[in-house]
């Protein structure tokens, strides 16, 4: 019975779905007009009153009932038991799967990656799923915003379904570089791009296709190989390309016990204090690095480690000396807590 019953369920909500809703409103219309001109035909109801059989037509079809109006004639009650009743309640129950539908289905086109956000724009698009090195990229980057909150859009292009539906919006398609998924994830109106593949191929495609529709996007790439990314740079020259660490790493955590932890809290903006960075004004005066140090240290608990010209040139100096100046427009690395607003830095005064 319970078979029979499903069955018959599951027919009723395929021909349901099938109905248009140009289909289903015109049906609604038809039996409304109907029931209406059925109630005036037999004479002597209250409820044909125009400003009244609306009311009694939508109580009656959403089975509320309230009873205050209802027909006084046997001929308009039996029009209400044999027309107005199941029509009405088959009519509502109809619009009311069909409002389930469009929401279930635009929920399962989100959650299949096949939703387009091409109206985003501010936000950080990710080309490439990793498992648990990707939701824990997406951790740092949602514990790295702090108030500065942005949305993230994922994009993969393998079969699955949205792996962290309630942290990141999900795009999927055939290639991570082509115009559908750049399109639908709106890389053009992205701030950040972070490209890391399958492989280095997949990887430099995704960085270069990103780099082809968005010409301000800060875009960063992960590399097994340094001639990928010299391949990068080399066509796209304000991408960021990084190359595994990991030797380097090891030697390091050899020769110098411990280091491995200073590199990971250094990296990480979910323990302790990390590394941050911001932009000289362009309105700032020129200011010693001592001074600044001094300023950042006692006034954001933040140490001043780095100081370059550009953003991602060959020129970041490391504990620069405490006379070097430094200008407008340069970038300063450091560690604190938080990041820190340049707005809240009082550069005339250091001056």
């Amino acid at each position: 019975m319970h078979l029979i019953l499903s069955r018959v369920a599951r027919r009723l909500y395929n021909r349901i779905s099938s109905l248009s809703w140009d289909t289903v409103l015109t049906m609604t219309f038809i039996h409304f007009a109907t029931s209406w001109g059925l109630i005036a035909f037999v004479g002597g109801e209250k409820i044909a009153s125009g400003e009244i059989f609306w009311y009694f037509y939508a109580t009656t079809a959403t089975t509320v009932g309230y009873g205050d109006y209802s027909p006084t004639t046997a001929a308009g009650r039996v029009v209400a038991t044999i027309w107005v009743m199941p029509g009405g309640i088959a009519l509502f129950t109809t619009i009311i799967a069909k409002i389930v539908q469009q929401f279930s289905e635009k929920w399962r086109k989100r959650l299949r990656g096949l939703a387009n956000y091409e109206n985003l724009s501010g936000h950080v698009v990710i080309l490439g799923w990793h498992d648990v090195r990707t939701q824990r990229m997406v951790d740092h980057i949602l514990g790295g915003q702090g108030d500065d909150k942005r949305e993230i859009v994922l994009c993969c292009a393998e079969t699955m379904e949205n792996p962290m539906p309630d942290q990141v919006r999900f795009v999927r398609a055939a290639a991570l570089n082509t115009p559908d998924l750049l399109k639908r994830a709106a890389v053009a109106n992205a701030v950040f791009v972070i490209a890391f593949g399958r492989d280095d191929n997949e990887t430099l495609a995704a960085a270069l296709g990103a780099a082809a529709v968005n010409g301000g996007a800060h875009i960063v790439a992960y590399f097994d190989q340094q001639s990928f990314a010299d391949l990068l740079k080399a066509h796209c020259s304000r991408a960021e390309a990084n190359v595994s660490l990991s030797i380097e790493m090891m030697v390091r955590s050899a020769q110098d016990p411990g280091s491995s932890r200073v590199q990971r809290q250094l990296l990480s903006t979910l323990e302790g204090p990390t590394q941050f960075s911001l932009q000289v004004p362009h309105d700032a005066v020129p200011v010693t690095y001592g001074a600044l140090f001094t300023e950042l240290k006692s006034k954001h608990e933040a140490t001043l480690f780095g100081v370059a010209n550009s953003t991602l040139g060959d020129d970041l100096i490391l504990n620069a000396s405490l006379d070097a100046s430094v200008g407008p427009g340069m970038t300063l690395y450091f560690m604190a807590p938080q990041r820190i607003d340049p707005a809240r830095i009082d550069w005339p005064a250091l001056a």
